[in-house]
């Protein structure tokens, strides 16, 4: 398992259609300064060119930041471009061979929606999980049944101490759930990348994850 630093309480996965004519850099940008902690490039129907383009120029906008950098899927792009971690989905190349590959220092992340599926997961292998969908989301149409905060919780319990983030349909609304579910953090794509202002957006985000009001609002008792 990597060695890097990886602080996934609120853990940006970009989406280039949300982000519109803005685009990615400039939304992951504003997101970092609001709180994002941790960013995943996710490049749907991107060509591999395209992909490793947009994954430097998101670096750019992270250097020296302390955020790290993830990519979706793709891990010769994440090899090529010197990326922080690689993000798998159950379909992807197996955890235990990409980690062979990428060698020690690279992230592993590999998305669960069950505890079977997290006991599959060999020992030492992955860096933390991607725990979902908790609720249903259009932004992942082949995702699986909605766990629920009841589910997430019994997925965690399962991970044994392996990191597990949140991820599905989550936004400032919905964030009191995950307490007490033992997650490290929770991911986001619309509730950032769709925002008006994903710097006050992501800074909302980060005030109810943290137990903090958020720009007027009372927090979620």
């Amino acid at each position: 398992m990597s060695a890097r630093p990886f602080d996934p309480s609120l853990y940006l996965v970009t989406d280039t259609a949300m982000c519109g004519p803005r685009g990615v850099p400039a939304v992951v940008g504003e997101a970092v300064a609001g709180g994002v902690s941790a960013v995943q490039v996710r490049g749907k129907g991107a060509s591999d060119r395209d992909l490793l383009a947009l994954v430097r120029a998101v670096q750019d906008v992270l250097r020296g930041t302390g955020v790290p950098l993830v990519v979706n899927d793709a891990v010769d792009v994440a090899l090529i471009a010197g990326a922080d971690g690689v993000h798998l989905g159950q379909s992807d190349l197996p955890a235990q061979e990409v980690r062979r590959l990428v060698g020690p220092d690279v992230l592993v992340g590999l998305s669960v929606s069950s505890v079977e599926e997290v006991r599959a997961v060999p020992a030492g292998v992955v860096d933390h999980l991607g725990v979902g969908p908790v609720h249903a989301t259009g932004t992942k149409t082949d995702a699986a049944a909605p766990l629920g905060p009841d589910g997430v919780r019994a997925v965690v319990r399962a991970a044994a101490g392996t990191p597990c983030v949140a991820i599905g349909g989550l936004h400032a609304g919905n964030l009191h759930e995950l307490r007490g579910t033992g997650v490290a953090g929770f991911c986001v794509v619309s509730a950032v990348c769709a925002a008006p202002d994903p710097r006050a957006a992501a800074a909302g985000l980060r005030a109810r994850w943290d137990g903090r009001p958020a720009a007027g609002s009372p927090v979620d008792r």
